[in-house]
């Protein structure tokens, strides 16, 4: 069974940063995958932030968080990150990992790769404020 676990959010000031992590179990990341990172606000709808290849590390970020944010993988840890700098408060929102299931590859094509139902497995999300 597949879990994703994560952790990290909080409470920042404007410019400030934050590491989120995504522990997977039941899911390798040294396999070919696509996992990513996608963030909610009250309100609105989710939202696709970055994603990666687990096969060969190749990265995408949406527009807004381009150049601010990184995602990463530990393999050793079977875990995916997200690193967050320079934080505004329009990136206030919950936070979930997000994982999709074998021989899928959502991350890897264009108009799919931030579409929530490409992905099967879920975390419950970390919260992260950004205080202006």
């Amino acid at each position: 069974r597949v879990q994703l676990v994560e952790s990290g959010g909080g409470s920042v000031q404007a410019g400030g940063s934050l590491r989120l992590s995504c522990a997977a179990s039941g899911y390798t990341t040294k396999s070919h995958g696509c996992m990513g990172w996608f963030r909610q606000a009250p309100g609105k709808e989710r939202e696709g932030v970055a994603v990666i290849y687990t096969g060969g590390s190749t990265t995408n970020y949406a527009d807004s968080v381009k150049g601010r944010f990184t995602i990463s993988q530990d393999n050793a840890k079977n875990t995916v990150y997200l690193q967050m700098n320079s934080l505004k408060p329009e990136d206030t929102a919950m936070y979930y990992c997000a994982a999709a299931s074998f021989g899928n590859f959502p991350c890897l094509w264009g108009g799919r790769r931030y579409v929530p139902t490409e992905y099967n497995y879920w975390g419950k999300g970390t919260q992260v404020t950004v205080a202006s």
